[in-house]
């Protein structure tokens, strides 16, 4: 720890780049991927404001599990599938995942579609079990 101290002291200048560069690169990101909120906020939005939750997970990743009433357009066909969510413009949109990265991509394309507030699910589906929430299974 003093090694640390010290160099951190004798190199302020390139502490000072390194921490600017971390800000920028997580707000860039953050800009990107628009606003995330958790599982629990998630599951306030969809109880309290009716939500609309879209899945764009794979056929594949979507059968292992998904959310009660999602509504599942894979990533791959958003672009062509869009409106079909016309008629959820105006509500809260909740874009999911597998571990919460691809969802920014998503979240954009709906934002310049006119869609007015969208979020995606901080963690993906992964948060979301991990944290025991109900889930839908293949078959059930």
């Amino acid at each position: 720890m003093e090694q640390f101290i010290e160099f951190a002291t004798n190199n302020l200048v390139l502490i000072a780049a390194w921490v600017a560069t971390l800000a920028l690169l997580l707000w860039t990101e953050g800009q990107k991927g628009g606003h995330a909120v958790s599982p629990a906020i998630a599951t306030q939005m969809i109880n309290k404001e009716d939500a609309v939750v879209v899945d764009i997970r794979t056929k594949k990743e979507w059968d292992t599990g998904h959310i009660t009433g999602a509504k599942h357009i894979p990533l791959a066909d958003l672009a062509r599938r869009i409106e079909e969510l016309n008629k959820y413009k105006t509500k809260p949109i909740i874009v999911v995942c597998n571990i919460g990265q691809t969802a920014g991509s998503a979240s954009k394309q709906l934002k310049e579609a006119g869609f007015e507030n969208v979020s995606r699910l901080q963690g993906g589906i992964t948060e979301w079990k991990g944290q025991n929430l109900p889930i839908i299974k293949k078959g059930k």
